[in-house]
């Protein structure tokens, strides 16, 4: 596919945009290629489009530049994309640009940190209509498999043996625009998701394959997990460890669970950028960290990291006590 079709796709089927309207593209230098195309995709539909080039050096960000604030504090776009490098130290920063951009809840945002342009011609992002289509309507049977869920238990063969409760969290998705909340959206989409309560997540998360910020991972990584909160980490990795220890210390909430969520997108693959290896279909991942911008969420940490399992098994329970098995070692079986 061509990378300018499938970014006009994104925006058409997700997004919504239309002609008339005005987007904005807030890139990285580094990702100059994939803004040009997001653009190039956005003329197509006849929106007026503004691409903003960032320059990021080796030092990580915190503070967002004079000439992006005088953007994101005046402009006045229909649609924001932001097309940023993935850097786990950066995730901060990206959160305080996604706060700006959404503050008034009037653009319709579309995130993508780590984007690469082999997602628009062979990855998560190289869907055509009809498929963006036949995704929204698999995440609407997910939902409605999952209505009045209560609590939710996950395993998986490396040892995962989780239980969380999701009362009065609704699920949501990512893969179609909510005009009433005009909550932002991750690019790719392929995520149906829930804000657990804060402090029921326990048990034991093994992660056996990538963690966000960092990538794929070649040793699992074991969390203790305790009334909501990590209490013990342990991997042999010791880089892994390092990071993930000093990014869920970051504040006082950035130990503390803030999402669970299912991967649904087919196209998605297990490759270096964790924006699209969480959306592959069949998996699970579990996010500590922010969440105030999810239904009922109350995490309200700067930071925040997910960690995806494989072939899990996940069950659903009503407050009856009545369960269904929505996946069974990575197969849906709704």
């Amino acid at each position: 596919m061509k990378t300018w079709e499938a970014a006009r796709n994104a925006l058409e089927t997700v997004l919504e945009a239309v002609a008339g309207e005005s987007i904005a593209i807030v890139c990285d230098e580094e990702k100059k290629e994939v803004g040009q195309a997001f653009a190039e995709g956005a003329l197509s539909l006849g929106l007026w489009t503004r691409l903003m080039i960032l320059k990021a050096g080796k030092e990580k960000r915190e503070e967002i530049p004079p000439y992006l604030m005088e953007v994101l504090t005046h402009a006045k776009p229909d649609v924001y994309v932001n097309l940023m490098r993935g850097l786990r130290e950066e995730t901060p920063f990206r959160i305080k640009a996604i706060k700006l951009q959404t503050r008034n809840r009037l653009a319709r945002l579309g995130h993508c940190p780590g984007v690469t342009i082999d997602m628009l011609t062979d990855g998560a992002l190289a869907l055509t209509r009809d498929e963006h289509k036949k995704m929204q309507g698999f995440a609407e049977r997910l939902m409605h498999a999952l209505e009045e869920t209560a609590r939710i238990e996950v395993r998986s063969p490396s040892g995962t043996n989780l239980s969380l409760s999701v009362e009065e969290r609704p699920f949501f998705t990512d893969t179609k625009l909510d005009w009433k909340s005009l909550k932002w959206m991750n690019l790719p989409t392929g995520e149906v998701l829930a804000a657990p309560v804060e402090n029921s997540l326990s048990g034991r998360l093994v992660c056996d394959m990538a963690i966000g910020g960092i990538g794929p991972i070649k040793a699992p990584l074991e969390i203790t997990a305790k009334e909501g909160e990590a209490k013990g980490i342990v991997s042999k990795n010791k880089a892994v460890l390092q990071g993930v220890r000093e990014t869920l210390a970051t504040d006082d909430w950035s130990g503390t669970v803030g999402e669970f969520a299912f991967g649904i997108n087919p196209k998605a693959r297990f490759v270096e950028e964790f924006l699209e290896a969480e959306k592959i279909f069949g998996t699970v991942h579990v996010a500590f960290g922010g969440n105030t911008d999810m239904p009922g969420g109350r995490n309200f940490s700067r930071n925040h990291m997910d960690f995806l399992m494989n072939n899990p098994t996940v069950k659903a329970f009503k407050e009856n006590g009545k369960a269904t098995t929505i996946l069974e070692n990575g197969s849906f079986r709704i």
